[in-house]
């Protein structure tokens, strides 16, 4: 689908206002549900999203993230608006052992509810991080949501990039990418380290060469992921890390990630 940078704007504003209303409700309901994919990107980086209008990037569901056990209170608010869940896909989910649910409103567009933790490539545990932002998951969370993609496309690798020029590396979770945070989790986990470290060098090549950014823009971009790899490196790694590292790639570090067909 060819859309003009006009359209993808029209487009991104009814995205947004199912994003708000879903939020609304939720929050009237006392659910802690976190937005996160291509409309938290979105959300947290209003001065470089035009990057995905020149990408040309349709948008095509929205993702949330939530507790297990809001499970039913998240279905009766889906339903209250209107969506029907996916009983067949949820039936598939459950025997996988994956916590997801499917949501489609009338138009036929999807919203994925993910239930404590992100499980692909590697798993992210977001059950008591739900609290640190709004609407969106938090900076650091978005962040590794893509760094844990073994076969990251360009796309992820954009939505990163622009995240990285709109929000500076820190050690807390204000408006910030939590570079504490992620040094620890990877320090704990060489798996983790092994997938995130070569995405990000990944990103850092492609924004010394991608045309759409200016020098300065490279130069900021460059200077945070080498702040954040830093970090990385600095941070003191656990027994079981060390171990791995001697196995390296000899032994399989990710998870194959299964492909549900809608």
């Amino acid at each position: 689908m060819n859309m003009s940078i006009e359209e993808l704007k029209k487009q991104e504003e009814e995205f947004f206002k199912m994003r708000d209303e879903i939020m609304e409700k939720a929050d009237e309901r006392g659910i802690a549900m976190r937005i996160l994919g291509a409309i938290a990107f979105r959300t947290k980086c209003p001065e470089y999203k035009y990057l995905e209008y020149d990408l040309g990037r349709v948008l095509t569901d929205i993702d949330f993230m939530a507790r297990y056990k809001d499970l039913r209170k998240i279905e009766d608010l889906f339903k209250d608006l209107g969506y029907e869940q996916d009983l067949a896909l949820k039936t598939i989910m459950k025997r996988m052992g994956a916590k997801r649910m499917i949501f489609y409103n009338s138009n036929g567009i999807h919203s994925d509810v993910f239930l404590d933790e992100l499980k692909f490539c590697h798993i992210l545990n977001l059950k008591n991080r739900l609290e640190i932002d709004h609407p969106t998951i938090s900076l650091s969370d978005l962040l590794l949501e893509k760094l844990q993609i073994v076969e990251i496309n360009e796309k992820d690798i954009i939505d990163c990039i622009i995240l990285f020029r709109e929000h500076d590396i820190g050690d807390n979770d204000k408006e910030t990418i939590n570079m504490k945070y992620i040094a620890k989790l990877f320090s704990g986990d060489w798996g983790w380290w092994r997938t995130g470290t070569a995405n990000l060098g990944k990103m850092k090549h492609f924004a010394e060469k991608y045309d759409k950014l200016t020098d300065d823009d490279k130069k900021i971009i460059v200077e945070r992921i080498d702040k954040l790899m830093e970090a990385i490196e600095k941070q003191s790694k656990s027994m079981g890390w060390k171990m791995r590292a001697r196995v390296g790639d000899n032994k399989k570090w990710y998870r194959d990630v299964e492909e549900v067909v809608r």
